[in-house]
């Protein structure tokens, strides 16, 4: 029979699993606790919730969540990081935490509700953020409003310079 912090542990993760626009599954096994520290500081401090999960409790999870094709991802130590708004994020901090140390090993990742393999990660990691990625989009969206405001006014400016040479060259 389970025990109860077991069975509460299932029951938060499972919905934070469902919740969660990115899940990404490592294996931290060889990080010192001082490296482990600076990965969750990194993941704290962009919003993403990084937590040791024994495997058991971590498949229990995905299961309840609707998470499948996890196969082989539930062995040996497993470290858990969540994100609810960006599902990038996590993936370009272990990308950048991994230029300075060799861990942690991506096992799979569960990016807007489809499971990926490790193939996948290089080009997750390497998309731009949500923010720059509306920052582009409104940049586009303006750009065209900003030119035809500016050939607007142009042409505006000229026909009052057209009508005001008018009014000066007109004897009185």
């Amino acid at each position: 029979m389970p025990n109860q912090q077991n069975v509460e542990t299932v029951e938060t993760f499972s919905s934070k699993f469902q919740e969660a626009s990115g899940i990404y599954f490592t294996d931290y096994l060889g990080l010192s606790v001082k490296d482990i520290t600076q990965l969750r500081k990194k993941f704290t401090e962009d919003g993403v919730e990084f937590y040791v999960i024994k495997n058991t409790l971590a498949k229990l999870s995905a299961e309840n969540a609707g998470i499948k094709d996890l196969n082989g991802v539930f062995g040996g130590p497993t470290a858990v990081a969540l994100s609810f708004d960006d599902p990038t994020v996590p993936a370009r901090i272990i990308k950048e935490f991994k230029k300075d140390h060799d861990l942690p090993e991506l096992k799979a990742f569960v990016f807007e509700g489809e499971v990926m393999d490790k193939g996948a990660f290089a080009k997750v990691a390497n998309l731009p953020s949500k923010e720059v990625l509306l920052t582009k989009l409104v940049g586009g969206l303006s750009s065209p409003m900003t030119k035809l405001a500016s050939t607007l006014n142009g042409a505006m400016s000229s026909f009052v310079n057209v009508l005001n040479n008018l009014k000066d060259s007109k004897p009185e």
